[in-house]
C-alpha cells in the first residue's frame, strides 16, 4: 500500500509538473504581446524633442496671438519646415518663417485678391513678382516661396540674434514691422510639434 501510493503521489506530482510547463509558456505567450507594447510606447515617447530653448531665444515681445489650424495650413507648416531643413537651416529659421508666414497669410497659400490685394501679393509670404520675388507660379509653391524667405534671411548678417520681428522685416520690409512679433510662440509650438515629425 505504501508503494501505490508513494507511485500515486509521484505520478499526481509528475502530472502537475508537467501540466506546469505546459501551462507556464501558454499563459506567458499570452502576456507577450503587453510586453512588446510597452517598449514601443516608450519610444514614441522618447523621440528626440527640439531644444526649445533655441527657438524663443529671447523671449517673445508683446501680445501673442493664436489661430486654429485647417488641414491645409498644418500641411504649409510642414512644406516650410522641409525647406527650412533643405536649405540647411535650423529650427530659429523655421520659426521666422512660419511667424512670417503667419502674419502675412495665415498661412495659407492666397492667389490674388482682386480688390482686396495689397499690389501683386501672392503665396504664403506676400511676395511680389513685380520686386523680384519670382513668377506668380513660383512665389505660390510653398517650398519656392520658403527658399526665396530664407535666402533673403540668410544675407541679414546677425538675424539670429536679432528679436523675430526685426529678422522677419528686414526681409520683408513690411508697412507694419511689428505685427511679425505677435506670432512667435504659436511658431515656436508649431516648430516643436512638426520639426522631427
Amino acid at each position: 500500500m505504501t508503494t501505490i501510493m508513494r507511485k500515486s503521489v509521484l505520478g499526481i506530482a509528475g502530472l502537475a509538473f508537467a501540466g506546469g510547463i505546459f501551462a507556464g509558456p501558454a499563459t506567458n505567450a499570452e502576456a507577450a504581446p503587453v510586453e512588446a507594447v510597452k517598449p514601443v510606447a516608450m519610444a514614441q515617447a522618447d523621440k528626440p524633442g527640439v531644444d526649445k530653448a533655441k527657438l524663443i531665444p529671447h523671449g517673445v515681445q508683446g501680445e501673442q496671438s493664436r489661430i486654429d489650424l485647417g488641414d491645409e495650413q498644418v500641411d504649409n507648416v510642414k512644406a516650410i519646415i522641409a525647406a527650412t531643413k533643405k536649405s540647411g537651416m535650423d529650427e530659429r529659421a523655421a520659426v521666422v518663417a512660419i511667424a512670417t508666414a503667419l502674419q502675412e497669410s495665415k498661412l495659407e497659400n492666397l492667389g490674388h485678391l482682386g480688390d482686396r490685394n495689397d499690389h501683386d501679393s501672392q503665396g504664403l509670404f506676400q511676395q511680389r513678382p513685380s520686386s523680384g520675388w519670382g513668377t506668380v507660379e513660383q512665389i505660390t509653391d510653398p517650398e519656392y516661396s520658403t527658399m526665396a524667405f530664407l535666402k533673403g534671411l540668410k544675407q541679414v548678417d546677425g538675424w539670429q540674434d536679432m528679436p523675430l520681428t526685426k529678422a522677419a522685416q528686414t526681409v520683408q520690409v513690411s508697412a507694419y514691422p511689428f505685427h511679425y512679433a505677435q506670432w512667435e510662440q504659436q511658431a515656436a509650438d508649431l516648430v516643436a510639434e512638426h520639426w522631427n515629425s
